[in-house]
């Protein structure tokens, strides 16, 4: 069923670090309906048949290849999925969208393109635009008759966004505004008919602006030659003296900004989950590759460090689909609170999704470092032959690159991670002090060794809280001890950053193991459970690691050893038989000859 039975508490964004969630109010991929069991299936079908024949072509950028692609996923509904059924998309809900996103992430530079078509190429018109522009323009992207593209990035503004200098300048008549700049690594820029590009209205007012290829003074530069994603459209784009008609400005002039970040926060979930895809289809593909490849005469699949490798991969997708689709359904059903409300369908859904900013923003750098690490594995794995163009798995490891850079930086997302926590822990959206001084408390007092709670997964849980306590510890400090200061140590912010990251996935993970426990029962549960238990026990010492270098970073004497105790009691962990548990998570993808944990 598709909405889990629950009476659960409805987390805010960031509350899962002060207050304990159930298994029954945490959305999994267990929980899909039939419906978006065949949207997964159709989307891997069309992948399998429509795109991976063609990735050499694709990648040749053979004319006029990628946009009939586009055309085809356009008729096969694709690129609408989530667009309003009055503008010509599908109307499916947030978690359906979702899927399409994680299930056509495996098509490399294909995905691009389609990711750049369906996120910042029509969102923003969707969300910001008039109706007579919605009209116009929203039926035909949903269709790919026309193709969409972004226009932020310039040659000096990269992460900082609202330092870009094209400018815009109202004509004497008052028709048209006048653009004059440069924009830099346009995806689908070179064929896209319907571009959102951002300028400065008389200097000092951040706008956006739909721009139509054809506009007189607007000109595409040269295809790119990139390291990875080599069959996605990217160029830059030149205006001179561009008309653009005065009814094309999208949104609030001086609002651009509001678009902007907007877009990115849906747009880091979509990444989060196209990655996905990636990282699953890497992985079959090694491990199908490790079963026929033979050394010292037996499949490298047999040998225990190969092993290793396939279930670490495992793992780490297992663990970060299930904060993915945790953070989907939270971000469903506030879209749905919000158009209960009355809210408009637009408002709804970016409302929905700053709210869960900070949980899209961990998602991404997640998915992103996911599967980094499975393609550089996966090279690994196929040895010499992995850096052979011959081999399927070199594109991926040069393709999943990217994913670091775009959508924000993951340095970026990182800073913005704690920045909005503690933004909203400041406006008291968010009640951080209360549990900060607690654990500040539990630290000053004498630990109890009462009797151990038996119930099922307390140890995990316990686990899991102990982390949100070493978290909710070192920031408390940083903040006590840096305040107006702290936005200037970086370092510092995402060492935090990298146990909020951590915490949050080990908790999702735990949620969806017990969920899935609670329907199917331990036995059949068994392969999850080690997948889970080996995760939070390498996580420990991660979280570990973070808090030490954090508090080393601000704190000294007598307070950071009593802190560094601190964080010794919350990242201890029983010792763990890793070795076996990875072995049987192996064993079990060897036999399956795929990805096959969900």
């Amino acid at each position: 069923m598709n909405s889990p039975t629950q009476q659960a508490e409805v987390l805010k964004g960031a509350e899962w670090l002060i207050k304990d969630s159930e298994p029954s109010a945490s959305f999994t991929p267990e929980d899909f309906n039939e419906e978006q069991h065949m949207v997964f299936d159709m989307c891997t079908q069309f992948l399998n048949t429509e795109i991976h024949p063609l990735l050499d072509r694709i990648d040749k950028m053979e004319p006029g290849l990628m946009p009939s692609l586009l055309e085809k996923a356009g008729e096969q509904g694709l690129l609408g999925a989530s667009l309003p059924e009055a503008y010509g998309g599908l109307g499916k809900d947030f978690i359906t969208a979702t899927v399409v996103n994680e299930a056509l992430g495996g098509g490399h530079s294909f995905s691009v393109a389609l990711a750049a078509h369906t996120g910042i190429g029509t969102l923003p018109i969707l969300y910001f635009g008039t109706e007579a522009q919605k009209q116009k323009y929203i039926p035909k992207l949903a269709t790919g008759e026309w193709k969409g593209a972004y226009g932020l990035t310039e040659p000096n503004s990269g992460s900082d966004a609202l330092g870009a200098k094209t400018s815009a300048k109202l004509s004497d008549d008052g028709k048209y505004y006048l653009l004059n700049g440069q924009k830099c690594w346009i995806t689908n820029g070179g064929f896209a008919d319907v571009y959102t590009v951002f300028a400065k209205i008389d200097g000092d007012k951040f706008t956006a602006f739909i721009i139509e290829r054809g506009f007189e003074g607007f000109t595409q530069g040269a295809e790119e030659h990139k390291m990875g994603i080599k069959g996605s459209s990217t160029v830059q784009l030149y205006f001179q003296d561009c008309k653009v008609p005065a009814e094309n400005v999208l949104g609030e002039i001086g609002r651009g900004h509001i678009i902007a970040f907007n877009i990115l926060n849906i747009g880091r979930l979509k990444l989060g989950a196209a990655t996905m895809g990636g990282s699953k289809t890497a992985l079959t593909y090694t491990v199908q590759y490790a079963i026929t490849r033979e050394q010292f005469k037996q499949p490298i699949s047999n040998f225990g460090a190969i092993k290793h490798k396939l279930a670490e991969m495992a793992i780490r997708i297992w663990v970060a689909e299930a904060g993915l689709y945790r953070t989907a359904k939270w971000i469903d059903d506030k879209e749905k609170e919000l158009l209960n409300e009355g809210k408009p369908f637009n408002e709804s859904l970016l409302g929905a999704a700053e709210e869960y900013a900070i949980e899209c923003a961990m998602l991404k750098v997640f998915g992103s470092e996911t599967l980094d690490f499975v393609v550089d594995e996966g090279v690994q794995v196929y040895g010499g032959n992995g850096f052979s163009e011959e081999y399927e798995i070199s594109k991926a490891y040069r393709d999943s690159r990217i994913n670091r850079i775009y959508e924000g930086t993951n340095e970026i997302n990182r800073l913005l991670t704690m920045d909005m926590t503690l933004k909203r822990a400041m406006k008291g959206k968010l009640d951080l002090m209360g549990p900060a001084m607690n654990v500040q408390k539990e630290l000053m007092s004498i630990p109890e060794f009462g009797n151990e709670d038996e119930t099922p997964f307390a140890k995990e849980k316990k686990y899991i809280s102990n982390f949100k306590k070493a978290i909710l510890m070192t920031a408390g400090a940083a903040v006590q001890k840096l305040m107006m200061n702290l936005d200037k140590e970086q370092e510092i912010l995402m060492n935090i950053a990298d146990m909020a990251i951590e915490t949050y996935h080990c908790e999702s993970a735990l949620l969806r193991a017990i969920k899935i426990v609670e329907t199917k029962g331990e036995t059949a549960a068994a392969l999850y459970l080690d997948i889970v238990r080996t995760y939070i026990y390498d996580a420990a010492d991660r979280i570990n690691k973070s808090a030490k270098d954090a508090l080393n970073g601000f704190a000294e004497g007598d307070e950071l050893r009593m802190m560094h105790i601190g964080i010794k009691r919350f990242t201890k962990v029983e010792p763990f038989n890793s070795k076996e548990a990875r072995r049987r998570i192996a064993n079990k993808l060897i036999e399956e000859k795929r990805y096959c944990f969900s």
